[in-house]
């Protein structure tokens, strides 16, 4: 059993697609069945599907942790309740609401292994455990929330709409602005008055690596004179535009965004520690 295994868009997403997918009461009653809520949601038949989907979804969302036992093991109220929900797909389907799921699924960093004719799909993680997309997420908007980078947290919650929209251009851009303001509010919270007298972003990002601030480490590569390191390079990464070959724009935007996230949440915390 994972812990938080999806986040808040995919789960939503995922109840989206039931409620246009599901075609009977049965359908919905059998599923609450086995997910163990019929003590929140009844098999009342005045009730129509879709308010019916509606009450599963929040009741999901304000529970995500509960464990539900079934025949292929334990699992997160979360994770059971998407795994059912994906039940539902199908392969080939240009459902708008299906596009938002699989696209969230896969900002999760999950992969959907479409069997034969007749099985019904089934969910692969595509990234290491220990790289937990979910969790970075959490940590990253309530580290955001903690230190007030409100206008960084707008462009981060912006990109992952586009991107549940299926706009990678709109996506990329917010993604490269969230990292860019995130580095300038890093920049202000550590010395306003130094960071003031800067006029570009770079310019704050050097003032980070500076010995009296110690932030970003040269030695790490993080940040050198010479512009070969690590951030430097992933913003030279993240402002190129055009086709990429061996990559589809979805799978290049998605890897962007897992990027971005795992870096955000490595300063952040470094920021926090500091703070401590």
């Amino acid at each position: 059993m994972r812990e938080k295994p999806f986040t808040r868009p995919t789960i939503v997403a995922a109840n989206e697609l039931l409620a246009q997918a599901a075609r009977t009461h049965t359908e919905i009653n059998k599923l609450v069945l086995r997910l163990g809520l019929e003590a929140e949601i009844p098999d009342d038949t005045s009730l129509g599907i879709e308010k019916k989907c509606d009450r599963l979804g929040r009741t999901v969302l304000s529970r995500p942790e509960d464990v539900v036992a079934s025949v292929d093991g334990s699992f997160t109220l979360a994770e059971a309740f998407v795994r059912q929900a994906l039940t539902f797909a199908r392969r080939g389907s240009e459902d708008p609401r299906q596009d938002a799921f699989l696209r969230g699924l896969s900002r999760d960093g999950y992969v959907v292994v479409w069997g034969e004719s007749g099985q019904r799909p089934s969910l692969r993680i595509a990234l290491p455990n220990e790289v937990d997309l979910p969790a970075t997420d959490d940590e990253v908007r309530s580290l955001l929330k903690h230190f007030q980078f409100s206008v960084a947290h707008g462009h981060l919650d912006q990109a992952i709409e586009a991107h549940t929209r299926g706009e990678w251009a709109a996506a990329n851009a917010q993604l490269r602005t969230f990292l860019e303001g995130l580095f300038d509010d890093i920049a202000r919270y550590v010395d306003l008055s130094r960071a003031a007298t800067l006029s570009t972003s770079e310019n704050r990002r050097a003032m980070l690596a500076e010995p009296q601030v110690g932030f970003l480490a040269p030695d790490r590569n993080e940040w050198t004179p010479d512009g070969k390191n690590y951030i430097n390079g992933l913003f030279k990464m993240l402002h190129t535009d055009g086709s990429h070959p061996g990559l589809s724009d979805e799978d290049h935007c998605t890897f962007r965004l897992h990027i971005v996230l795992v870096t955000a949440r490595t300063f952040l915390r470094r920021l926090w520690q500091g703070t401590q």
